[in-house]
């Protein structure tokens, strides 16, 4: 059963529910929005700019042992979170997903997810750009509005919890096969240049060659060897 809770402001959706997930308290279908976050979190480190206006949100997953891997929920918050978007932008031939979750449009980021695990639980905190999009000197970043969709961060968030009940279902009925092929569909094309970085501070450039069965980015390198990438931040080269 999904149930949303709103706030006006708080530091952070995720480390909200990640102490009510320490208490015991974070029941499974819980979304929490706020308005306002002073203290938003992106994956990495980064802070999450939280403006009134745009959807920031966080939900709580309790794993069962049946589940399949905790980690591949990254790709079922993106899928539904895809198919959220769509909702909004039909006819955005520009829109794809980049490893692990993130959207873009036109090749710029759209949205940023972040998640993190107490004992049983994951905690999922998304972020999507609705009326405005920081201006960022690392990479380029867009919103809803500026391609022509108005849209309440209460209304999106409807919308996107339906998307993830339903795909959080089919991981647990299906597995990891169905959710994986969608993201493929949905992902940038093969051979897509890609630079990734690296856990340890190095890079790894070459072209999208696929995700793994376990999710994990395929990159063709210029010897004609496949890096497996099973952490790290990925950029359009």
């Amino acid at each position: 059963m999904t149930t949303i809770r709103v706030v006006a402001e708080t530091g952070s959706t995720n480390a909200d529910l990640l102490a009510l997930a320490g208490a015991g308290l974070a029941s499974e279908g819980l979304w929490l929005r706020a308005e306002r976050q002073t203290a938003g979190r992106g994956r990495l480190g980064r802070a999450w700019v939280s403006p009134p206006g745009n959807c920031y949100a966080s939900t709580a997953v309790c794993l069962r042992p049946t589940d399949p891997p905790a980690s591949t929920l990254a790709f079922v918050a993106a899928v539904a979170l895809d198919e959220a978007v769509r909702v909004y932008l039909p006819q955005a031939a520009g829109l794809a997903l980049k490893w692990p979750n993130d959207l873009l449009v036109d090749g710029a980021k759209l949205s940023g997810m972040l998640l993190e695990r107490a004992g049983d639980t994951v905690v999922i905190g998304i972020g999507v750009n609705l009326a405005h999009h920081p201006d960022l000197a690392d990479r380029a970043t867009t919103s809803l509005a500026a391609h022509g969709a108005q849209v309440a961060p209460d209304a999106f968030l409807e919308t996107l919890a339906e998307c993830f009940a339903r795909w959080l279902g089919r991981w647990r009925g299906e597995g990891l096969g169905p959710i994986r092929q969608c993201w493929l569909d949905r992902a940038h094309p093969l051979g897509t240049a890609l630079t990734a970085r690296l856990p340890d501070g190095g890079s790894v450039t070459g072209l999208f060659d696929g995700l793994d069965s376990d999710g994990a980015l395929l990159l063709r390198l210029a010897d004609g060897t496949r890096h497996a990438m099973h952490a790290g931040d990925v950029l359009l080269a």
